[in-house]
């Protein structure tokens, strides 16, 4: 694979850093595009530790992806992860052509907190005229922020990620001027279930796991776009087998919505 780091920028944010990744096929022109957003709860990972994510991206969806290193908290709270994230998306759209892309097929993509990011762009480019985004792959994103729902409490003392590591980084990547204890009243840039109006968004793809606290989170997003009359496909994997056939089904899907937008 063809690979590149690089520092990019847009308006007043000049200095994010990018890994670019080329698919392994003969074709490298007018190839669709992922914006890729890693997750770690707002607060930990990076380009290297999702390194291997972004490859499996480009290869399975044939597609050039750009995976972001937005800033994290708590040094860097709440919206400067969004705001990288948006500068971002915008420096994809403008710069499409020269790294080979096509405009028009933009996706976004990510995991967890990425998730959550990969759900926010596709609300700020429909609202503020941003790059199209035709497709968005929601790995058990966090959307709502809501700990009340039935898979935070069963799964409260999951392993890997239980509902004090989900408190804590909330507590880090949250303002001290927004308060959580109404997560409906959350800004849609920070909880992007609490968007007013989710029509007109993209297809999306929403993989949840069985044992996650954040599954109901998924499917709750899930039930919210499909009232807005947003087409989703959701799909909940209980076992290690089949969360890895789960992942090849999301891969799938996210390379006939860019190939065939």
């Amino acid at each position: 694979m063809r690979i590149e780091d690089r520092t990019v920028g847009f308006g007043d944010l000049t200095d994010i850093p990018v890994r670019i990744y080329w698919p392994p096929i003969e074709h490298q022109t007018d190839l669709p595009i992922v914006a890729f957003y890693h997750g770690g709860g707002w607060a930990i990972g990076d380009l290297d530790s999702y390194d291997a994510t972004a490859r499996i991206h480009a290869i399975a969806a044939e597609a050039i992806v750009v995976s972001v290193d937005y800033r994290l908290a708590p040094e860097h709270p709440f919206p400067a992860t969004i705001d990288d994230a948006w500068a971002a998306l915008q420096w994809i759209g403008k710069h499409a052509a020269e790294l080979g892309g096509d405009p028009t097929r933009i996706a976004v993509a990510g995991d967890s907190t990425g998730g959550n990011i990969s759900a926010v762009m596709p609300q700020l480019t429909r609202d503020n005229g941003g790059p199209p985004v035709v497709f968005q792959l929601l790995w058990y994103p966090a959307t709502s922020l809501d700990f009340t729902l039935p898979s935070v409490v069963d799964n409260a003392d999951a392993p890997i990620l239980n509902v004090d590591i989900m408190t804590t980084f909330l507590r880090w990547y949250q303002p001290p001027d927004i308060d959580s204890s109404d997560p409906t009243a959350l800004p849609a840039t920070l909880a992007p279930a609490d968007a007013i109006d989710l029509s007109g968004l993209p297809p999306a793809y929403i993989a949840t796991a069985q044992h996650d606290p954040l599954r109901d989170d998924g499917a709750r997003y899930a039930e919210l776009l499909r009232a807005a009359g947003v087409s989703v496909q959701l799909d909940n994997a209980a076992t290690v087998p089949a969360a890895a056939e789960a992942m090849d089904r999301g891969l799938a899907a996210l390379k006939s919505g860019l190939h065939h937008a």
